[in-house]
């Protein structure tokens, strides 16, 4: 085996990860790693904290990537992406998201949130002894819909139609959408513009594949966000909502399948989405796993990464 480096994310791998993750693709996603798209998805989200991006760890053989221990929105967060063959990684990578993806406390200790699925046994027993607790909180589960043959038809209410970005991109309209989709209360703020065009910004978003309903008021009051990942064939959800005056009328479910015939049309076979929601469930979405919150508060004496061998 040829030596494994350890170096810290620059921009210039957004790409690269992302490679490395559809090729580690496994049907079902029991590799556990993130899709593609939800790579991609997170570098767009105006939550990201930017700053830190080069606290994320790249672990390569050869120059290739092998592994990748990243956060999602902030620090005190940790994901592990792992290349099969490379699992003998995963204890050194849970020691430097200790030290390098924690939160300060404020009182000179850090906190992290280590997310493992709940298939891992290996990196439970490890977190486990590294005085880990699993949380009862923010499980997030991933569910799969094996796309059929023919896709039901979009229905809608009379007066409310079906469109994608590439039919009209009104930031403005897309911003309200948003904002009350997630149940934020009241008109959304100006500032929010830039917002929703920096989630149009990942290389792979597609204007086409991003639906929205819109109603005879012409606001936009249904989206539904698509990514359509072509080495596996595979379609991804997010986000997904609907503003509370306009739910229960089938116009989420009507944007959903939009998206997935569209997706089915360039070759996608399999839909995922980040829920195990009813609304889902009652589409044929079945979940397939769980990444668990492991929690630990780290003593500000653990300051340095110990040594874990690769075997």
């Amino acid at each position: 085996m040829n030596h494994i480096v350890l170096r810290r994310y620059t921009p210039e791998d957004h790409a690269l990860v992302g490679e490395f993750l559809a090729s580690t693709f496994r049907p079902g996603n029991l590799d556990g790693n993130w899709l593609r798209p939800a790579w991609d998805y997170m570098h767009s989200h105006p939550s990201l904290d930017e700053s830190s991006l080069g606290q994320i760890g790249v672990w390569e053989e050869s120059r290739r990537i092998v592994a990748v221990a990243n956060y999602e929105s902030t620090l005190g967060e940790a994901f592990l992406q792992i290349h099969p063959d490379y699992r003998h990684l995963k204890g050194e990578m849970i020691l430097y998201a200790e030290d390098h993806l924690s939160a300060a406390t404020g009182n000179g200790d850090s906190i992290l949130r280590l997310y493992l699925n709940e298939f891992d046994l290996d990196g439970e027993a490890f977190a486990t002894s590294r005085s880990y607790s699993l949380s009862e909180q923010g499980s997030r589960p991933v569910s799969e819909l094996s796309i059929p043959p023919t896709v039901p038809p979009s229905h809608l209410p009379r007066g409310f139609t079906l469109k994608s970005l590439a039919d009209d991109n009104d930031l403005v309209k897309v911003h309200r959408a948003l904002w009350r989709g997630f149940d934020h209360e009241g008109e959304p703020p100006s500032e929010g513009i830039a917002w929703r065009r920096k989630m149009q910004s990942s290389p792979n978003f597609r204007e086409e594949l991003t639906i929205v309903v819109e109603a005879p008021s012409k606001d936009f009051v249904s989206f539904c966000g698509m990514w359509y990942e072509d080495r596996n064939k595979l379609a991804y959800i997010e986000p997904l909502a609907t503003d509370p005056d306009y739910r229960q009328k089938g116009l989420a479910r009507a944007a959903v399948w939009e998206g997935i015939r569209r997706c089915k049309d360039l070759g996608a076979q399999v839909a995922f989405v980040g829920s195990d929601e009813e609304f889902y469930r009652a589409l044929g979405f079945a979940r397939s796993y769980a990444s668990r919150p492991w929690v630990r508060t780290i003593p500000k004496s653990s300051g340095v990464m110990e040594s874990v061998p690769h075997a």
